[in-house]
């Protein structure tokens, strides 16, 4: 009895994560469903086929979520999505269609590998080592210690989504190969982005980004390729 009293305060906490999560993801489906439309672009018909082709799915709906932002994102319910941003890129010449099918293979990679649920359980998790660590820490340093708890917790939280992005590249990079469109767009997507999105190098810290560094994902994509390649 007194080891369940002990534990409430973590069953509380996980408990709230998990419901915290689901009313945000239940939020960001009904949201981008209002502001999204089907992608309808006939030269991306091709490259969208094949990924289909490839996947064996009878069905590989893309949706366009109608913000300005140059980005790529896979909804809670699995749902892919290419910005109104990225698509203007494309009509304007500056990405291709390939590279955008890279895109989108890289969303399927996240819906694939289950990235979803984990971020649900990482939720849970960051919520309670907030708390521990702000306990701990708190207790030697009153006052810096909660904003210290912080920085940790936000810096385990970025370690974990840039593994997630690492696994949906890799998965993307195989798509690709198994679509015949090859990994080329997916390497020259990276080489723009940075120019394309304004990113600056070195304004935050890369072990507190939630996206690994362009060049290490350019590396560890070439990396696959050349262990796939000899095996």
């Amino acid at each position: 009895m007194v080891l369940l009293l002990r534990l409430l305060p973590v069953l509380f906490i996980l408990a709230a994560g998990l419901v915290m999560w689901h009313v945000s993801a239940r939020a960001t489906i009904r949201k981008l469903a209002a502001q999204s439309h089907p992608l309808a672009e006939p030269g991306l018909a091709p490259v969208i086929e094949a990924l289909r082709k490839a996947l064996g799915v009878e069905r590989l709906p893309v949706f366009v979520h109608e913000i300005p932002q140059v980005n790529g994102l896979a909804a809670p319910d699995g749902s892919v999505y290419l910005t109104e941003g990225f698509v203007r890129l494309y009509r304007q010449g500056q990405v291709s269609a390939e590279e955008l099918a890279s895109v989108i293979a890289h969303e399927i990679g996240h819906v694939a590998r289950g990235h979803a649920k984990r971020r649900m359980l990482d939720f849970s998790g960051q919520n309670l080592l907030r708390f521990v660590l702000t306990g701990l820490i708190g207790r030697f340093i009153p006052v810096i210690g909660p904003w210290i708890a912080n920085l940790i917790t936000e810096a385990v939280a970025a370690r974990l989504s840039q593994k997630d992005e690492f696994e949906a590249d890799e998965f993307a990079t195989a798509l690709l190969l198994k679509a015949g469109i090859g990994a080329a767009p997916q390497l020259t997507l990276f080489e723009k982005l940075d120019a394309i999105t304004g990113a600056r190098a070195g304004v935050v810290p890369a072990w507190l980004l939630s996206h690994p560094a362009t060049a290490d994902r350019i590396g560890a994509i070439r990396t696959n390729l050349n262990r796939w390649n000899a095996a």
